[in-house]
């Protein structure tokens, strides 16, 4: 099973944000967030969060997503 990192961090620094401000503005619960953004590779992810943040960040949600392991 393949593992993917989420590139919340790269993505929130790039516009200034916090992880804190990427909840505010995207509705996903900080304390998901916080987890997504230490991970170095998981094997599931919330799909309506993928969706929330790819609308926060004005990416398509395949550049939110890097593969860590096949």
């Amino acid at each position: 099973m393949g593992l993917v990192r989420l590139r919340i961090r790269e993505l929130a620094d790039a516009r200034g944000w916090t992880i804190k401000d990427v909840s505010e503005h995207s509705g996903v619960v900080y304390s998901t967030l916080r987890t997504y953004a230490r991970s170095t590779g998981m094997a599931t992810v919330d799909v309506t969060a993928l969706i929330k943040l790819a609308r926060v960040f004005d990416v398509a949600i395949e550049d939110l997503i890097e593969v860590v392991e096949e």
